[in-house]
């Protein structure tokens, strides 16, 4: 991908576009790769990096969620399943098998969760995975053995999926790309245009040159996740908001506190929220929490208390707890839920996962909520949708078995280049290679798009990252044709990502 090749595709304000998409996330590139494979003209525009809000900040999961096969919502928890399945399939290079553990500290939880898991195994059908085992108390221990054992009564082990959401987001646009797609990072959408009472385009602006363009579609798509309502009331001023942010964060620990290829799962705290404690990339995740209230921001920022929750309940379960000095880094994500018409604030716990399509008298068509795993068949949902609000040609999908985009740039780079092929921290498993080919290949174009989404060095070990900013910044300035000044000042803006 080429992002000044991909800005010459919109240079022309008359030609029009089949489907013009706002939101650079799991759900707006989900759009634009079924739209584009359809055969439509597709435009997405991103008002910052692909996946830099929500779709990079997830716990890491494709899952049916076990916390919606509790809550009863079965039709949720199977679609989940069936879209996990396909994912394993069309992005088998991202998407891996997770064993994961329950243990049970209460003599009936063990037969309790393993009766529950059976049903899970059993929604998901010809696309699962391995069958749940009851685990005795000894074999819980033996795969953790950092696990505290008092009051231990043994564990049930099922299977899930997970992934690097923010490689996958990149994959997709790669993906989109591939099927005639243009897709835009930094291109903030402004205002609609309207042409007799009905949507015909929007005006962007680059939010790199300042430059502006008025580009016209047959129809817009919302697809900004918790920026849905600011762009509702870009169509309709006083539009009631329909969002109800909550916010997730993670803490990353040294990988020798969970000691397993294993996840841990703990369905129910004291006030019911549900965490894990996964392996990722060689360090150990721990969440997430569930704050209401906050502020719908692009750069969420964790809350101590959130991260005295999470170091508090690890304590909790793990023999070896960690401090707050342990905590290699942490991030914040703001989830996209629809709010219930009977209420406003207080718990999101129990908020619905599933996603909702609106059509505004305009004619733009707006989808929010869902989760990561089931982006593909809300793509489908909205795309359909738009097809009939403006009244396309019929294409039916063809999502369900294609691929997603395998290639590794940074390998290429590598080969091309073996200079570039040595690791920037011995901490890390990324290379000199990947950060030059987030710039070439992967429209990388600030130092925290390449060491927070195309690698994921900000969000393992902050302290190691900020080592690496200023040689990672040369690299992009090479590629980006930057000067010393563009290198210092990324360097100083990454820096205040640094929240611990």
């Amino acid at each position: 991908m080429n992002r000044s090749e991909m800005l010459s595709q919109i240079e022309d304000s008359t030609e029009e576009w089949d489907i013009a998409i706002i939101g650079g996330g799991a759900t707006g590139l989900g759009c634009a790769v079924d739209a584009a494979a359809r055969g439509y003209r597709t435009l997405l525009l991103e008002q910052g990096d692909f996946s830099q809000g929500t779709s990079s900040r997830s716990t890491k999961l494709i899952h049916g969620g076990v916390r919606y096969l509790q809550q009863g919502d079965i039709p949720m928890v199977r679609d989940s399943l069936r879209e996990r399945g396909h994912l394993l399939k069309n992005a088998s290079h991202l998407v891996h098998p997770l064993p994961f553990v329950i243990p049970g500290y209460r003599w009936y939880e063990p037969y309790y969760y393993t009766f529950g898991m059976k049903m899970y195994d059993m929604l998901s059908g010809k696309l699962g995975i391995d069958p749940s085992l009851l685990l005795s108390k000894e074999s819980v221990i033996e795969k953790f053995p950092n696990l505290k054992s008092d009051g231990l009564s043994g564990g049930t082990l099922y299977w899930d999926a997970q992934f690097d959401d923010a490689r996958m987001v990149v994959a997709m646009a790669r993906t989109a790309a591939e099927q005639k797609a243009c897709v835009l990072n930094y291109l903030k959408v402004d205002c609609l245009s309207k042409k007799n009472g009905r949507i015909d385009g929007v005006v962007a602006s680059d939010q790199l040159s300042g430059k502006e363009y008025s580009i016209k579609a047959k129809v817009v798509i919302n697809a900004t996740g918790v920026f849905a309502d600011s762009i509702r009331q870009l169509d309709v001023e006083n539009a009631p908001e329909i969002i109800e942010p909550s916010q997730g964060i993670h803490i990353v620990l040294d990988a020798s506190f969970l000691s397993t290829d294993h996840a841990i799962m703990i369905p129910k705290t004291d006030d019911g929220r549900v965490l894990f404690a996964i392996p990722w990339h060689g360090h150990l995740m721990f969440g997430t929490t569930d704050t209401p209230g906050v502020p719908i921001e692009l750069e969420p920022r964790p809350l101590e208390e959130e991260i005295d929750y999470l170091i508090e309940h690890a304590a909790r379960y793990m023999q070896k707890a960690p401090n707050r000095s342990d905590v290699k880094s942490v991030f914040a994500g703001l989830r996209p839920l629809v709010r219930p018409t009977h209420a406003k604030g207080g718990s999101t716990s129990k908020i619905s996962r599933d996603h909702h399509i609106d059509v505004s008298d305009s004619g733009m068509v707006t989808i929010v909520g869902g989760k990561w795993t089931t982006y593909r068949h809300m793509a489908e949902d909205t795309i359909d949708q738009a097809i009939t609000t403006a009244s396309l040609s019929p294409s039916p999908c063809t999502t369900l078995d294609l691929e997603i985009h395998r290639s590794d740039e940074g390998d290429h780079v590598a080969k091309e280049q073996p200079e570039y092929n040595q690791v920037l921290h011995k901490g890390f498993k990324y290379r000199k290679s990947d950060i030059v080919a987030a710039a070439r290949h992967e429209m990388a174009q600030t130092l925290s798009d390449a060491l927070s989404r195309r690698t994921r060095c900000l969000l393992l070990n902050q302290k190691a990252t900020l080592e690496v900013a200023p040689e990672a910044a040369r690299l992009m300035a090479v590629e980006l044709g930057k000067d010393e000044s563009w290198i210092k000042e990324q360097v100083t803006l990454l820096s205040n990502e640094n929240i611990l």
